[in-house]
């Protein structure tokens, strides 16, 4: 009995074995200590690698540092005096709202050669209707032609990207094809309709877009901004955005999964000639006149800047954050270009060599990568 009781006494007191298996608490226990570790820490080089892409942005601020020290080292301080960069701050937003008009196309895998001469209609009809009508208006009268002109100016621009849309996503038609038409009627109608005129005489506030500053910061530059956040936010978290770089990417299998392809083709070709409006009210102000002819450079230009701030021309990939480093690296070469007296078209000639260099480079690049 005595021995009896000690035996039980001591198997009560033994620990009560766990019901799990014994390996079991060992997989609990590092999930445990996998979500209490922080994650790890990302250098700023990390950060630069991945803010935009594959890493176009880096090599982008890479390039732009080196040119500012080169240039600097060969023009000196003049590069970088007050009215150097002031009129760097004028000049870019043109180029750059025209560059994104081009930019979204470019993402959806096809391309808008229309975009200047529709700016340059754009601003034919606004400036029509402003020194039609604003001399001798006063009051409210006088806001609402301006406000009726600028109204004026951006229903053109969506009629032709209506139709640019159309006859691309509907009919089927190759986007350089239908746009190289485009391009070819709407400049006949600005020449025909003008003779190849200049309309000049503005009102104040409309000069002023182009020529003020609100606290130091050019108003074009201001429209560029306001043009450039919400089409950089609408790419990288609207539905619309999605579609485009899946329509970039693969069109067909876009179209299989359910997506509308034909609809997010004319938005985007409406949203191309939107934003040259933009441009065409931005380019008026500046220069106080419209003409059918002004801008007719850009259109390279804008090709280049897309290409060299990451966009594939393919479609199906690109950051508006690469868009906007290609063009102050751009304006950089630009400007420096003009302090050490280079000819205009020996300029754009180097803009042409850059496009060629630029696109070859990255075809190796992705043959590389994917060899």
């Amino acid at each position: 009995m005595g021995a009896g009781s000690s035996a039980e006494g001591r198997a009560m007191n033994r620990p009560l074995a766990s019901s799990k298996p014994a390996d079991a608490a060992g997989p609990l226990n590092g999930e445990l200590a996998a979500a209490e570790t922080p994650p790890p820490r990302v250098g700023l080089l990390e950060r630069l690698r991945h803010f935009g892409g594959d890493g176009a942005n880096l090599r982008l601020i890479v390039l732009i540092a080196i040119l500012l020290a080169g240039f600097g080292l060969l023009i000196g301080k003049q590069l970088f005096s007050a009215a150097s960069l002031q009129s760097m701050a004028y000049q870019l937003p043109e180029l750059g709202i025209l560059s994104l008009a081009m930019m979204v196309t470019l993402l959806s895998g096809g391309i808008n050669l229309s975009v200047i001469a529709t700016a340059n209609l754009c601003a034919l009809t606004m400036a029509a209707i402003l020194t039609r009508f604003v001399p001798g208006s006063e009051g409210a009268a006088w806001v609402l032609i301006q406000v009726g002109a600028l109204a004026a100016g951006f229903a053109v621009a969506a009629l032709i990207g209506l139709a640019n849309g159309f006859v691309i996503a509907y009919l089927r038609v190759s986007p350089i094809l239908a746009t190289l038409g485009t391009m070819t009627l709407v400049k006949g109608i600005s020449v025909g309709t003008t003779r190849g005129n200049v309309i000049s005489g503005f009102p104040e506030p409309i000069v002023f877009i182009g020529n003020g500053a609100v606290l130091g910061i050019p108003v074009a530059l201001l429209v560029f901004a306001a043009a450039a956040l919400p089409l950089a936010i609408m790419l990288n978290r609207a539905p619309l955005g999605a579609a485009i770089y899946m329509i970039g990417s693969n069109e067909r299998a876009t179209r299989f999964s359910g997506i509308q392809t034909r609809r997010v083709i004319l938005k985007v070709y409406l949203i191309s000639s939107l934003l040259a409006a933009v441009a065409a009210v931005v380019m008026m102000a500046r220069f106080n006149s419209a003409n059918a002819s002004y801008g007719e450079s850009y259109l390279l230009v804008t090709i280049l800047a897309a290409v060299l701030g990451g966009i594939n021309p393919m479609g199906g990939f690109g950051k508006v954050s690469g868009l906007v480093l290609a063009l102050i690296m751009l304006q950089i070469i630009s400007s420096a270009f003009n302090l050490l007296n280079f000819s205009a078209f020996l300029t754009l000639a180097i803009w042409g060599g850059i496009l060629i260099a630029v696109a070859g480079m990255t075809q190796l690049r992705q043959r590389f990568i994917g060899g």
